[in-house]
């Protein structure tokens, strides 16, 4: 009877860890690793029907993302930096299988293709699809960007669960400048770079098609790093927020400033975003 209960403990363990959309981050290592010193953030835990992502690639995981299924766009993504070896730009967009069916496969996959294996589902019930985008006037504001990874991972950072409807002038001039900031101070300054990026979604501004609503455009976008040493101490952090407009601005911060522009937002305390907020 031992034996049984210990494989069926077994079985339900390695189930847990090898899903894709998860209970918390804490249970999946592979996953955890994304926050520093695991310390997984507060804010945006209690956002309704949220859905906790370890994004899988080519079989292993990238990133971790806390996706809103209301609003259908992500709360954050946490990831580390990598430098960038070119190519890995997609031109697929990839969905999570997952949020249609827990039953389904692991991996991000084409939500073309996955349509095509599933005629008779609508993929798009807690989740952003391609077509939500198209002629919309917004970018697919990648979160976790695609220039702070090298190949496979560069490749992983163009699901739809990482992105946010984004104004283009700020996607493509003052956001674009500012990751490429963060780009060569995380190649000059860091042994390792852990990186919170997310979006405060609008109370009423939507991506509308056919007379749904089907994706927030969000009033805000904001990030923050934990710049590390060999040995896991911290060496230098910073924030910046932005407004999703024509404004092409992007406001640089401290941690400590962008939890309290971001308590704005919320009725609980925010919280550390980093363990001791990235303090020395």
């Amino acid at each position: 009877m031992q034996t049984w209960e210990t494989l069926c403990a077994l079985v339900l363990f390695l189930v847990c860890v090898h899903a894709d959309v998860v209970e918390r981050f804490e249970d999946v290592p592979d996953c955890l690793k994304y926050f520093y010193k695991d310390k997984v953030p507060e804010w945006g835990a209690s956002t309704p029907g949220a859905a906790r992502l370890c994004q899988r690639f080519v079989n292993r995981y990238h990133f971790a993302t806390l996706y809103d299924t209301h609003h259908r766009i992500a709360v954050y993504s946490a990831y580390h930096f990598q430098p960038s070896n070119g190519g890995g730009r997609e031109s697929r967009w990839f969905v999570e299988p997952q949020l249609v069916n827990p039953s389904w496969q692991t991996g991000m996959k084409d939500g073309y293709w996955l349509g095509k294996d599933h005629p008779e589902v609508y993929l798009g019930e807690k989740q952003a699809l391609n077509e939500d985008y198209t002629h919309s006037g917004f970018d697919r504001g990648h979160l976790n960007p695609n220039g702070h990874h090298a190949v496979p991972s560069r490749n992983a950072t163009f699901t739809l669960t990482n992105v946010v409807p984004q104004n283009p002038k700020l996607n493509q001039n003052s956001w674009r400048i500012h990751e490429s900031q963060l780009t060569d101070l995380f190649r000059s300054k860091c042994s390792k770079a852990y990186v919170l990026v997310g979006a405060i979604p609008s109370v009423d501004n939507w991506i509308v098609k056919n007379n749904v609503k089907r994706v927030n455009i969000p009033d805000y976008l904001w990030n923050a790093y934990c710049c590390v040493d060999n040995n896991g101490r911290p060496l230098q952090s910073g924030a910046a927020a932005a407004r999703n407009t024509e404004d092409n601005w992007v406001e640089k911060l401290t941690v400590d400033e962008l939890g309290e522009f971001l308590q704005q937002f919320s009725n609980q305390p925010v919280g550390e975003l980093f363990y001791n907020n990235c303090r020395a």
